[in-house]
């Protein structure tokens, strides 16, 4: 029996990582092929691959939209994809190895497999993309973390971590300056893995360096996606002009030169841009809360369309990290809106399905009820396996539902400080039941609707 190996991520490391998982997995097995899937999740790297394994192989699937470190496969066929195609196109990656018609890596280049055609390599878009993700999800925890136990310290009062207010606490101040020291990281480390992903560990140290003044001028995310791309560019750049020296050199380029420089240029590259860049970054954020009081209904569609729109990916990583930036900032309400939104499309799924239960196969009545526990913990993914089966009808119906959601949040003025959690943060949440209820009116909005477009397949069929 043939062996192919699959690597499956996610920048979350959550759902997506382990539906493509389960999916290439089955698919393998009604193609009579033997697989072994390691997945890059929210604790680290499980079932990885073995040098005994990558030597078996035909070739590796490696549907993954972070660093997958696909040196280790040097000399063997891959794909190089997105996690979505694992969970949609199982049986077509794997076709695709069997006929040989990936590509062969050698060491950090590739050349052409037979019946190759150009398209098929990676894209610049998708390149980007990948190194993009990666450091968002190497990021993701702390925000998480940090946002969290901040939000916690607010239990004692909106100004018990200030030792002048007569709200002041110690645990409250002690939790919110251990959450601020998180969220200090969450640029540095970002950029830090966007330039990892690129050039490996030695772009890593460039890149937090970037990330950091990237921090401390206020260029923020957007200084830090600046620095990442520079410092993972610069030092694959210099290691590639290097390459010509004496064996006996190696440690004084991995540990002089290429620090050296790297730092150097990355930080004169910041020093300059990072004045224009935070004043820029600035302004958008105004601009994007004044939208709170001025236009609440184009905010909330805004956010609500980005938030259902991609579940986890990329549009709705923007939508995401916007609120994380507002958050760290001390606004408050964007990130109520986001969470809304995100929590929305799971619950439009699970509402339907109890609704409309005729229009539902005992399956999708089965997974109906997970997504219940999906959306009470912010998971938006658990709606993918239904949007999947008609994404041009599917897809706007949850748009509708997380825009109602969010444009009743920012209506209402509701604030909730943590970035992440669902309903298990509504004690941190100022108005917990206005909250709680424009999502379940968006919810429910969006699952009459779809309900109704199921029932309606069900008297065409």
């Amino acid at each position: 029996m043939k062996k192919i190996l699959a690597v499956t991520g996610c920048p979350t490391g959550i759902a997506h990582t382990f539906m493509a998982e389960e999916a290439l997995k089955k698919a393998a097995k009604e193609m009579g092929v033997e697989i072994k899937v390691e997945t890059n999740g929210a604790i680290g790297v499980e079932n990885e691959l073995t040098k005994k394994d990558i030597e078996e192989a035909i070739g590796i699937i490696i549907a993954c939209d972070k660093d997958a470190r696909t040196d280790r496969f040097a000399g063997k066929q891959i794909i190089e994809t997105s996690v979505q195609d694992g969970i949609h196109k199982p049986k077509e990656l794997i076709q695709t190895i069997l006929e040989e018609k990936g590509i062969i890596k050698k060491g950090n280049t590739t050349i052409k497999s037979k019946d190759i055609n150009e398209s098929e390599k990676e894209s610049l878009g998708r390149s980007i993309y990948k190194h993009l993700m990666n450091g968002v999800s190497h990021m993701l925890p702390l925000v998480v973390a940090g946002g969290v136990l901040i939000a916690v310290s607010f239990l004692w009062g909106i100004n018990s971590a200030d030792a002048n207010s007569d709200q002041y606490n110690q645990i409250a101040a002690m939790l919110k300056n251990i959450g601020g020291t998180a969220f200090s990281m969450i640029v540095p480390v970002f950029t830090a893995y966007i330039a990892s992903s690129i050039s490996g560990r030695p772009g890593l140290i460039a890149g937090f360096v970037g990330g950091l003044m990237a921090d401390a001028t206020g260029a923020g995310f957007l200084g830090g996606i600046i620095a990442g791309f520079f410092a993972g560019y610069l030092i694959l750049g210099l290691i590639n002009l290097f390459k010509g020296l004496p064996r006996q050199f190696e440690g004084l380029k991995s540990i002089f030169l290429l620090p050296i420089i790297g730092i150097l240029l990355t930080g004169i590259l910041m020093t300059l841009l990072g004045g224009p860049v935070g004043a820029l970054n600035t302004n958008i954020m105004d601009w994007l809360s004044s939208l709170e009081n001025e236009n609440a209904i184009l905010l909330g569609i805004v956010i609500g369309c980005m938030s259902a729109f991609d579940f986890g990916g990329p549009v709705n990583k923007a939508a995401y990290l916007t609120g994380t930036m507002l958050l760290a900032q001390g606004n408050y309400y964007f990130m109520a809106g986001v969470s809304a939104a995100c929590i929305t499309p799971p619950l439009v799924i699970a509402l339907s399905t109890t609704i409309f239960r005729k229009a539902f196969d005992e399956e999708e009545k089965a997974a109906g009820i997970v997504n219940y526990i999906l959306g009470f913990t912010h998971i938006t993914e658990g709606a993918i396996p239904f949007a999947a089966k008609d994404p041009l009808r599917v897809i706007p119906i949850l748009m509708v539902g997380s825009s109602v959601s969010a444009v009743l949040t920012y209506m209402m003025k509701i604030q909730v400080p943590a970035p992440h959690g669902g309903f298990l943060v509504l004690p941190l949440v100022d108005k917990p039941f206005q909250w709680v209820l424009a999502i379940f009116i968006g919810s429910l909005v969006g699952a009459v609707l779809y309900g109704i477009y199921r029932m309606r397949n069900l008297k065409k069929a």
